[in-house]
């Protein structure tokens, strides 16, 4: 694997690997666990681009319980969805899509030892570098632009509801197209893609621009809670705050409405890194790190497990919400000191 991007035997084996297979033949797609635009976007296009190949017997999941976040249960090729009790147990190909490392996968990590081949598509730093056939771009602003590559060598042609699930993926990833991996060939891709039909307006309103009131009323109480710390993050600045599953419940809300909280947490002006803490079960936490250039916030999250890029990163933290932000505060200081 080479971090730069896919070289042209890697590229050339994961061709190969689709074009071995019968179009009866069981392949089975997996993202990461909690599922985002690009997880999902990335997975569910190329899932359309192996049906437009003739392939029927293709399934999609992810780890953990079987819900999809609002914004894109109306994905085109959601119908490939299934839980991950239906996965596949013995599919002739695996393809993995946004996955950093293995422990993303939860209990469907053995499926990567079950098929004879697994291709990895992601465009992680911090990818861990498994699978045997590994198409890591991390300078791809999303792993969807890996997917569309792929897609193209496969002699697969753009329509419009592959697009529109790379679109969300691309844009999802992209922050609406206004984070630093927002390049000239991002905007190539992105004009591509609406040159199929796609509805770009329409499509961000569902994505970005829609949520149930009870979500705002959430968002606003626990941004109220945020914390500020100019010293932390070695002077440069941290803000950080936490939501709990009795705020979801109080609210009437489902967890994917907290996936952007990190957004307006990030613009405080006088932070160059921002925390969010999510629970997600008891003891248990989704830590989003975000940085706005001078720290690399990668580092923590590879020591705890998790992963990212060097100014978005995740991991899993335990204890109560405090416990994970004095580790996250002791870690950047020690990396920054």
């Amino acid at each position: 694997m080479t971090l730069s991007g896919p070289i042209a035997e890697e590229w050339a084996a994961a061709v190969a690997a689709v074009r071995s297979l019968g179009t009866d033949d069981e392949i089975q797609l997996i993202c990461h666990v909690n599922p985002d635009g690009d997880a999902l976007g990335s997975m569910l296009g190329f899932g359309l681009g192996l049906a437009r190949l003739g392939f029927t017997r293709v399934r999609a999941t992810f780890p953990g319980e079987f819900a999809v976040p609002g914004p894109y249960s109306a994905l085109p090729g959601s119908a490939l969805l299934v839980p991950e009790a239906e996965a596949w147990t013995d599919p002739r190909l695996v393809a993995v899509f946004d996955v950093a490392s293995e422990s993303r996968l939860g209990g469907l990590a053995g499926r990567l030892t079950a098929a004879p081949v697994s291709v990895v598509l992601d465009h992680h730093a911090s990818n861990t570098g498994f699978g045997t056939v590994r198409l890591v771009d991390s300078a791809a602003a999303a792993t969807s632009v890996v997917a569309e590559q792929l897609l193209a060598r496969l002699g697969v042609e753009l329509d419009a509801e592959i697009a529109e699930c790379l679109y969300v993926a691309l844009a999802t990833d992209t922050g609406s197209f206004k984070f630093d991996m927002t390049t000239v060939a991002v905007h190539e891709l992105a004009a591509r893609l609406i040159a199929t039909g796609i509805r770009p307006g329409e499509i961000s309103r569902r994505i970005f621009d829609s949520r149930p009131f009870g979500a705002m009323k959430l968002t606003g109480e626990v941004i109220g809670r945020a914390v500020l710390e100019p010293g932390a993050a070695g002077g440069r600045g941290m803000v950080w705050t936490y939501a709990t599953l009795a705020d979801l419940e109080r609210h009437a809300q489902q967890p994917y409405v907290l996936d952007t909280l990190i957004d307006p947490v990030r613009a405080v002006a006088e932070a160059d890194v921002s925390v969010v803490v999510r629970e997600v079960a008891a003891g248990e936490w989704s830590v989003s790190l975000r940085s706005k250039g001078a720290v690399d916030v990668s580092g923590v999250a590879v020591s705890q497990g998790g992963g990212g890029h060097r100014l978005a990163a995740g991991f899993t933290g335990y204890g109560e919400a405090a416990q994970v932000v004095d580790t996250v505060r002791r870690l950047l200081d020690e990396y920054l000191n």
